[in-house]
C-alpha cells in the first residue's frame, strides 16, 4: 500500500515538495543520495580546517538591540578568548552575534548556512562558510567539529538542534560534550517539564546532569574549560593537502 498526499498550495520549492512526498523512481533515489553525498564533501572541504570549535545554536529573530543578542556576541568574545573557533549556523540574529563577538576579538568564526524557501543570506561576519541544501546536513556539520555546545534562546530550529544533540550524548552516539543552556528565564519552563519527563520516567534523572543552565557567559565557559582541559590535549593541526587544492 502506497500513500498520495493530498495537493496543499507549496510552501516549499517543486524540488522539495517532492522530496518529502515518498518513494520515487529508483533514478530519481539514487541521484538524491549523490546530492546529498555532494552537500557532505562540499561542508567537509570547508570546515576540514577550522576546528576545533564550540558552536552556538540561538534564534534568528533576535536584532542588535535586543538583550538576547548582545549576550550572545559576549558568547563569541569568550570563546575566541579560549583560543575555539566559534561556529554557528550562519544566519543572522544568535547567529550573527555569537560569529560577530568572535570576530571582533580577533578569534575565529565560522558558520553552515542553510537554504531556505526565503532568503537567508550569510552574516558579515565569519571568516569561513557553507551553504548547505539539507537541514540534516546541516546539522551534522555543526556537531562534527565541536567540543561544547551553547544554546541560547531559540524557536523550532535550535530546539532541533538542542534536543538532537542532548540525544546523541545520552546515547553515547557522541562523547559526552558539554551543553551549556543560556538564558534562565528563557529556559525555566522548559527545565521544569524536563524534570515532569523524569517523573514520569521517559528519561533518567541523571540526564539531567547533561545540561547547565546559567546567564553568566563567564560560568558557561568556565564550564566548557574544564570538561576540555580534563578530557583533551593539544595536538598539531593538520596540514592541508596540496594536491587536493585544500586551503586553511
Amino acid at each position: 500500500m502506497t500513500l498520495r498526499a493530498k495537493r496543499p498550495a507549496p510552501i516549499l520549492e517543486p524540488k522539495e515538495t517532492q522530496y518529502l512526498s515518498g518513494p520515487k523512481s529508483r533514478s530519481a533515489e539514487l541521484g538524491f543520495v549523490f546530492r546529498v553525498l555532494f552537500q557532505f564533501i562540499k561542508g567537509f572541504r570547508v570546515l576540514h580546517f577550522v576546528g576545533p570549535c564550540i558552536t552556538v545554536f540561538g534564534s534568528a529573530r533576535f536584532g542588535e538591540g535586543h538583550a538576547y543578542y548582545q549576550k550572545a556576541r559576549k558568547v563569541g568574545k569568550a570563546i575566541a578568548a579560549m583560543g575555539f573557533t566559534t561556529l554557528t549556523g550562519g544566519g543572522p540574529g544568535i547567529m550573527e552575534a555569537a560569529n560577530r563577538g568572535a570576530f571582533e576579538a580577533g578569534g575565529k568564526s565560522a558558520g553552515c548556512n542553510v537554504v531556505l524557501p526565503y532568503e537567508q543570506l550569510p552574516n558579515p561576519y565569519m571568516h569561513k562558510w557553507v551553504t548547505i541544501r539539507y537541514f540534516f546536513v546541516r546539522k551534522v556539520l555543526l556537531l562534527k567539529y565541536s567540543y561544547a555546545f551553547v544554546v541560547m534562546p531559540g524557536g523550532w530550529g535550535t530546539m532541533d538542534e538542542m534536543f538532537e544533540t542532548l540525544t546523541l550524548v545520552q546515547t553515547k552516539i557522541i562523547a559526552r560534550f558539554p551543553i551549556v543552556l543560556i538564558g534562565k528565564d528563557y529556559y525555566s519552563p522548559l527545565m521544569e517539564y524536563l524534570h515532569f519527563m523524569v517523573a514520569q520516567k521517559t528519561i533518567s534523572s541523571e540526564n539531567l546532569n547533561l545540561i547547565k543552565l546559567t546567564d553568566d557567559v563567564e560560568e558557561a565557559m568556565e564550564h566548557i574549560g574544564k570538561y576540555i582541559t580534563q578530557n583533551y590535549k593539544i595536538e598539531k593541526r593538520h596540514i592541508p593537502a596540496w594536491w587536493l587544492i585544500e586551503k586553511v
